[in-house]
C-alpha cells in the first residue's frame, strides 16, 4: 500500500509547495547528494506511541554551508511535513519549504526563500509519519498481541523516520529523545539520561549523544521490553572502563537471553584483542526483535537480532545456538569495521559486510573452534560462486546506479566472496602482518570514513608490498567472476612442472566472455614421497608454471591448498582419478574444494552423472559433517532435473541410502544425553535430505511417527510440539502434512497464532511449507500473506514447493495472481528478491521467458527488481542448458 498511494501524496505536496520558488532549476539528485551541504549534528525527538498508526517528530540538523544557494538536498520518505525553519548564523529564521521532488527515490529539496551565503545553518522540521508497515524505518510489529515500535534505518530507510542525509558518508552525533507513554520502555544508541514528565500518561526519555555515526546506524524501540541485565564486560588493556551489558527482548521473554549474554564477553574480548582498540560506545544491548526483515543489524550499542537467535533455552534447535554465536560475532564484528570506521558510499560495502564475515569466523575459530568456522568460510566462498558464476552477477565493489543497487548489495558476493578473498589475501601476506594493516586501518580512519583504498594500502603497507599487490587485491573487487585454474601435470628435464592457466569460470550454456585476467595467489598440494608439500604462486598472468620440488611419480595435485583461494580449478581426467584416490589424504578444507571442483566440472560439462558418483563416493565416510554431507546436494539436483526413470532415481536413492542410512541409524531420531551440537545438525541434514529430496521410506516413517505425535492435542486442546525432537520438528511436521493432508494443515495453521515461541513457530512453518498437495499447497500460500504470519516468516512459507514443472507452474500462477498483496507486504526491502520468489527453481526456457515477460514492465514496482530479474533469468537459463547437455543413461551404467 504504501509505494501507491503515500508518493501521491507527497507529489501533491511537491505541486503545493514548490511553486514558492519555482526559479530553482537545479535537478534532484540521482546518486549522492551534492557535498556542498554538509550535517554537523542532529538532534531527533520523536512522540511514539506503538499502538497508533502515525507518530509525530521534531528534526534540527546543523549544516554546513559551503556555496551560496536558496536551498539544499536531503532525504524523507513518506513524512508529511507541518513546518521548517531556517536559522541562520546571525540567528534569523527563515522560513522554509519542504519540496519532495522525487517521492519514489525519497529525495526532498529544502528551499530557503532567499539564497544564503556560506554559513552554518540550523534546520528544524516538525512532522509526522506513519509507523512502517514493511519493517523499515520505524516500525510496527506486536508480539503476544502487544505492538511494539523499532528502527531498521539500514540501507536507506532513516528517510522514513527522519528528513535527513541518509548517507553513509555524512558522520554525526546524534541527540535523541523519545516522548512515550508512560507504561512503555524505550531504548536506544546510547544510555537513558534524563526522564521527565510530558504530560497526562506520557513521558520523554533523553539519551545521552552519540558518536558520529551514519543514519543507518541510528536505533531506538519502544513498546512493554523485558530486560535483563548481564554482569559487566570487565576492562581490558584497551578499555579502561566495565562495559554495561542487557538483553532486551518483548514482554516476559528476557530471562531466555543468558545464553547469548553469557557469550558476549567472550567475543568482545576477542574483537579487542585483535584490532587493538576498545569497544567505543557506552553500553551493549542486544535486542530480541519480535519481526525483522534482516538476520541481525549492527546498531551502534543496540545490537538487533530476529527473535530466535537470543531466545534460547536447553530445548533449542543446535542450529539456532550454533547461529546465533555466530551472528553476534558478526555483529559486534560491526562495531569495528562498519560503526567505528564507515564506509563512504555504499558500492564500498564490503568494508563493512565482508570484514564482519571474515571477523565473525576468526573469533568463532578462537572461541568455539569447534564449530569450525574455516570449513563455514570455504562453503560460504563456494555459496558465492555459484552466484559470481553468472554473467549478471555483482562486482564486490558494483558502481552505484541507483537504489537499485544499494539494495541489492546485501549478498552473497559482498558478504561470503568478500570474505574469502580477505581470507586468501591474508593468507598470502600472513596473519600477524594482516592484523598489523588492519590495526593500522581502523586507528587511521576511527570515527569517520573509508574507501576500498585505504584499507588495501594498509595492508600492503603492512606487508611491505607494492603497486603489484594492490593490483592483485583489486583484481577481485572491481570484476565480477570466479577464476578458473586449470592445470596440467608434465615432467621435464627430470621435475615435475605443473602449467597452470586462467580463464573465467563460465558454466554450460553461458553467454559469458570467459577471457578475463586476476591476480590470483595460487597454492598447490601435491604428494612426494613421505607426505605432501605445498607451493604457491601468484599467478597474475593468462598462463604461469610452478616446479613441485620433491614431488613423486606419479603423484597427485589439490590446485587449491587448504581451500585457501577464491577460484576454481579443473584437472585432466587422469589427474583427476589420481586426486580421488588421495583424496583421504587431504584436509577438511581441501575435501571441500575437492567437491566444488566435481561440482563445478559437472557444470562446466567436463564431467557426467556417473563421474560424479564415483567421485564423491570417497567423502561420504568423512567424520566431519561438512565434508561427508557435501555430495547431498549436487546428488539432489541431478535426482531432482536429470533423473527420468523410475530405475535412475532408484539408483540414487539406494547410493544415498547406503552412505549415509548406517550413519543417521547410528545417531537415532531423538536428541541424546551430552551429544554434541554436531551431531545433532547431522541427524537434521541426513533426516531431512534422506526423507524429502531422496525420499526414503524408513526415514519418513521414522519422522511421520514424531509428527503424529507432535499433532495430537493435549488436555488444553493445544498441539504437542515438544513431542518431537526439537533439532527435527520442522521435518516430522513436514511428513505428517505430506501423509495426514488437510487436517494436519488445518491443525498447523491454527496453532501458528496461539504460538509465541520462535523455535516452535519455525518449526510450523517448516511443516506448512513441506505441503505437496495442490490445493493445500495453495491454502499454505494464500495464508502466509495473513497478519498472522509475520512479514519475516512469509518467506518459509512462499519458497517451497516447487520440485517439479507441475509445482513451478502452479506457484507461477499463485503469485502473479497475488502479486499486488506481495508487493505490498515486503516491496520496500525485497525488491531484488521477488522474481526469484516467483521463478526460483525454475529449469527451462519457458520459465525463463515468463519471469521476464512478467517482470519486464515491472521493474520500477520496487527497488533491486532489474538485478534479481536478470540474475532468477540466467540461473534458470543456465540450469535447463545443463539439464540439456547431461544424459541421464549416465546415472545407471
Amino acid at each position: 500500500m504504501r509505494r501507491f498511494v503515500r508518493p501521491l501524496l507527497l507529489t501533491a505536496l511537491a505541486a503545493c509547495c514548490g511553486a514558492a520558488f519555482a526559479g530553482t532549476a537545479e535537478q534532484a539528485p540521482q546518486g549522492r547528494l551534492p557535498r556542498w551541504a554538509v550535517p554537523q549534528s542532529y538532534r531527533l525527538s520523536f512522540k511514539v506511541d506503538p499502538a497508533q498508526q502515525d507518530f509525530s517528530g521534531t528534526t534540527t540538523i546543523k549544516v554546513k554551508l559551503t556555496q551560496a544557494s536558496d536551498h539544499l538536498w536531503l532525504d524523507g520518505s513518506e513524512l508529511t511535513v507541518s513546518k521548517v525553519t531556517v536559522t541562520d548564523a546571525a540567528d534569523k529564521v527563515h522560513a522554509g519549504k519542504y519540496v519532495a521532488v522525487d517521492p519514489k527515490a525519497g529525495v526532498v529539496r529544502i528551499d530557503f526563500g532567499s539564497t544564503l551565503k556560506p554559513q552554518e545553518l540550523t534546520l528544524s522540521f516538525d512532522y509526522t509519519a506513519p509507523l512502517n508497515a514493511q519493517l523499515q524505518g520505524l516500525y510496527k510489529v506486536s508480539a503476544k498481541g502487544q505492538p511494539y515500535a523499532m528502527t531498521q534505518m539500514e540501507p536507506i530507510s532513516a528517510r522514513f523516520a527522519f528528513p535527513s542525509f541518509d548517507e553513509p558518508g555524512f558522520k554525526t552525533p546524534f541527540d535523541i529523545s523519545l516522548t512515550i507513554p508512560d507504561s512503555q520502555t524505550a531504548v536506544a544508541n546510547t544510555q537513558q539520561v534524563k526522564e521527565v514528565p510530558a504530560g497526562k500518561g506520557w513521558k520523554t526519555l533523553t539519551f545521552a549523544q552519540t558518536l558520529p555515526l551514519p543514519t543507518y546506524l541510528v536505533a531506538f524501540g519502544v513498546g512493554p521490553w523485558s530486560i535483563a541485565t548481564a554482569p559487566d564486560i570487565s576492562p581490558d588493556a584497551y578499555r579502561n572502563t566495565p562495559l554495561p551489558l542487557r538483553g532486551i527482548a518483548s514482554a516476559g521473554e528476557a530471562h531466555r537471553m543468558s545464553h547469548v549474554l553469557g557469550e558476549t564477553p567472550s567475543i568482545i574480548h576477542a574483537l579487542e584483542n585483535y584490532y587493538g582498540f576498545g569497544y567505543p560506545w557506552d553500553k551493549l544491548d542486544v535486542l530480541a526483535a519480535p519481526d525483522f526483515s534482516a538476520g541481525a543489524m549492527e546498531n551502534a550499542g543496540l545490537v538487533t537480532f530476529r527473535d530466535w537467535l537470543l531466545l534460547l533455552d536447553k530445548d533449542s534447535p543446535a542450529r539456532n545456538v550454533r547461529g546465533s554465536f555466530n551472528v553476534t560475532a558478526h555483529e559486534l564484528a560491526h562495531q569495528w569495521t562498519g560503526d567505528t570506521v564507515t564506509l563512504e558510499w555504499w558500492n564500498d560495502i564490503w568494508l563493512n559486510e565482508a570484514f564482519a564475515t571474515w571477523m565473525q569466523q576468526k573469533v568463532t575459530m578462537e572461541v568455539h573452534p569447534e564449530y569450525r568456522a574455516d570449513l563455514d568460510r570455504v562453503r560460504g566462498g563456494q555459496g558465492a560462486m555459484a552466484n559470481d558464476s553468472l554473467v549478471s552477477a555483482r562486482r564486490i565493489r558494483q558502481p552505484i546506479t541507483g537504489n537499485g543497487d544499494i539494495m541489492t548489495a546485501f549478498d552473497g558476493i559482498t558478504y561470503q566472496k568478500g570474505a574469502s578473498v580477505i581470507g586468501m589475501f591474508e593468507s598470502y601476506v600472513g596473519e600477524k602482518t594482516f592484523q598489523k594493516g588492519m590495526r593500522a586501518y581502523i586507528q587511521q580512519h576511527k570515527f569517520g570514513n573509508a574507501v576500498a583504498d585505504d584499507l588495501v594500502s594498509a595492508i600492503a603497507t603492512a606487508a611491505g608490498k607494492g603497486d603489484a599487490f594492490k593490483h592483485a587485491f583489486n583484481s577481485f573487487l572491481d570484476q565480477s567472476g570466479v577464476p578458473y585454474v586449470q592445470t596440467k601435470l608434465e615432467q621435464k628435464d627430470g621435475k615435475t612442472v605443473l602449467q597452470l592457466s586462467q580463464s573465467r569460470y563460465l558454466p554450460l550454456g553461458s553467454t559469458g566472455d570467459a577471457q578475463r585476467i586476476w591476480g590470483v595467489p595460487v597454492c598447490v598440494r601435491y604428494g612426494t614421497t613421505d607426505g605432501s608439500k605445498v607451493s604457491c604462486e601468484m599467478l597474475d598472468k593468462t598462463t604461469g608454471s610452478m616446479v613441485l620440488a620433491g614431488a613423486s611419480n606419479p603423484t597427485w595435485v589439490m590446485p587449491n591448498a587448504n581451500a585457501g583461494g577464491y577460484y576454481r580449478f579443473s584437472l585432466g581426467k587422469q589427474d583427476l582419478a589420481s586426486l580421488t584416490h588421495a583424496a583421504g589424504k587431504l584436509s577438511d578444507a581441501e575435501q571441500l574444494a575437492y567437491a566444488d571442483a566435481i561440482d563445478a566440472s559437472f557444470r562446466h560439462g567436463d564431467l557426467d552423472a556417473g563421474d560424479v558418483l564415483a567421485a564423491l563416493k570417497p567423502l561420504t565416510g568423512s567424520k566431519i559433517r561438512e565434508v561427508a554431507t557435501a555430495p547431498l546436494g549436487q546428488l539432489g539436483w541431478i535426482y531432482q532435473h536429470e533423473a527420468t526413470t523410475d530405475a535412475q532415481r532408484a539408483r540414487l536413492a539406494e547410493w544415498v541410502k547406503d552412505a549415509y542410512l548406517p550413519r543417521l541409524e547410528q545417531l537415532g531420531y531423538q536428541r541424546k544425553a551430552g551429544e554434541s551440537e554436531d551431531d545433532s545438525l547431522l541427524r537434521s541434514t541426513l533426516a531431512s535430505s534422506l526423507a524429502f529430496d531422496f525420499k526414503l521410506p524408513e526415514v519418513r516413517a521414522a519422522l511421520l511417527k514424531q509428527g503424529e505425535a507432535a499433532l495430537k492435542p493435549k488436555a488444553d486442546g493445544r498441539l504437542d510440539l515438544d513431542a518431537a525432537d526439537p533439532d527435527l520438528l520442522g521435518d516430522a511436521l513436514g511428513i505428517a502434512v505430506q501423509e495426514q493432508g488437510k487436517p494436519a494443515v488445518d491443525a498447523l495453521i491454527a496453532e501458528l497464532p496461539k504460538t509465541s515461541d520462535a523455535a516452535l513457530r519455525n518449526g510450523i512453518l517448516g511443516g506448512l511449507s513441506s505441503v505437496e498437495d495442490p490445493a493445500l499447497t495453495e491454502q499454505v500460500r494464500n495464508f502466509a500473506l495473513d497478519k498472522q504470519v509475520k512479514v519475516g516468516e512469509m518467506t518459509m512459507l512462499l519458497m517451497s514447493g516447487r520440485d517439479t514443472t507441475a509445482q513451478r507452474d502452479a506457484m507461477w500462477q499463485w503469485f502473479t495472481a497475488h502479486y499486488p498483496q506481495i508487493l505490498a507486504r515486503t516491496g520496500s526491502f525485497a525488491g531484488g528478491f521477488l522474481p526469484r520468489l516467483a521463478a526460483g527453481g525454475g529449469c527451462s526456457q519457458a520459465e525463463a521467458d515468463r519471469v521476464q515477460a512478467f517482470f519486464k514492465p515491472r521493474l520500477n514496482d520496487a527497488a533491486g527488481i532489474e538485478r534479481g530479474l536478470a540474475q532468477t533469468g540466467e540461473s534458470i537459463q543456465l540450469c535447463s542448458a545443463l539439464k540439456a547437455k547431461q544424459d541421464p543413461a549416465a546415472i545407471v551404467r
